[in-house]
């Protein structure tokens, strides 16, 4: 999925090529399910005859800003992409135009004319993308690479958000504009927080570690032109496709579901701690009893590795039968009644 870096790569080639120029042709496709606020032929109108006079990013969001009202925007979606005819836009693998490509791409949702004879479209494959009459950003929090929070600033709004693990935060646009699936993950990784982390039970420490993290991280990806090769060899990155064998620096890398994504993470350094690591489901093993560090009086903690959290309003009551699934549909009904009856009473 586009991320905020491949998204500033395309905002920073519409600026380079298309600033200064007048808009002397536009072919808006009638797609319902991507432009459904405006009819393609007066999207066309509205663009005809302007000229461009900058182009704009939040989060993961592009709009130019013509020389008069309204403003085409763009939200990329799943697999959206800015494409200019004969310029190299990024080399991410999602946006690259070899020369024997079909232009306009057949996906094409958006193409434009310039005075100068130069094209630029935009093109998604997957239909999930919205090119809009105004941009979307009402609802949007802080761009991480444009407005970014202080230190003491994401203390705080962390603070706030009691019922998020940290994984899923990050993924709320409303919360940080423009971190993705990908992103998360590396900057929890780097930063050396386990995914399903409680927001609010992050230290100071902590917080600044994960500040720091996304703004290295982004940087470093847009440095690069979003050219994913050419990311960092000790990234998360490069093995989060693998789903098993999956290593990085020689440690091993599990993956879990956290805010609903498919989430990799090294159990090794990535640990739960406080009531997370309480209510984690997974095999006890026992602190080694030698040694200096006894502050645990000997406690049976629960492993990380290949863990999961219970939600606090769903918390474990009791282990579940072993033939659960293969129990007939009225016996596990009233096996879950008597559960539920139990987990009451206490």
């Amino acid at each position: 999925m586009p991320e905020l870096p491949e998204v500033e790569v395309a905002r920073r080639a519409v600026e380079e090529h298309c600033v200064g120029k007048k808009i002397k042709k536009a072919v808006i496709a009638n797609d319902s399910k991507v432009i459904d606020e405006v009819s393609p032929s007066d999207f066309e109108a509205a663009l005809l005859g302007k000229t461009v006079i900058s182009a704009h990013r939040k989060g993961r969001n592009l709009w130019l800003q013509l020389d008069s009202p309204p403003f085409p925007s763009f939200q990329f979606g799943m697999a959206g992409a800015i494409y200019i005819n004969g310029v190299a836009v990024t080399k991410c693998k999602r946006s690259a135009v070899n020369d024997t490509d079909e232009w306009p791409s057949k996906y094409s949702k958006y193409l434009i004319e310039l005075d100068d004879g130069l094209e630029l479209s935009f093109a998604d494959k997957r239909r999930f993308a919205k090119p809009a009459a105004v941009p979307p950003i009402s609802g949007l929090g802080p761009d991480p690479l444009l407005e970014p929070m202080t230190v003491d600033e994401f203390f705080e709004s962390l603070r706030k958000k009691k019922k998020f693990a940290i994984k899923a935060l990050l993924l709320d646009q409303s919360f940080i504009a423009g971190i993705g699936n990908w992103i998360a993950d590396e900057v929890l990784y780097q930063a050396r927080i386990h995914p399903l982390q409680r927001a609010t039970s992050l230290s100071k420490e902590n917080c600044a570690d994960l500040h720091k993290c996304v703004k290295e991280v982004i940087e470093k990806a847009i440095e690069v032109g979003a050219d994913s090769s050419q990311f960092p060899k000790n990234w998360i990155y490069h093995s989060r496709e693998k789903k098993s064998n999956a290593f990085v620096d020689g440690k091993k890398i599990d993956f879990i579901n956290a805010g609903g994504r498919t989430t990799a993470y090294v159990p090794e350094l990535q640990e739960l701690s406080g009531n997370e690591a309480a209510i984690a489901v997974g095999k006890p093993k026992k602190r080694k009893s030698g040694g200096n560090d006894d502050s645990n009086g000997g406690i049976d903690e629960p492993a990380n590795k290949g863990v999961k959290i219970i939600e606090n309003a769903e918390l474990k009551k009791g282990p579940v039968p072993r033939n659960l699934g293969k129990m007939p549909r009225n016996k596990k009904r009233k096996w879950k009644k008597k559960k539920m009856e139990k987990a009451t009473n206490h």
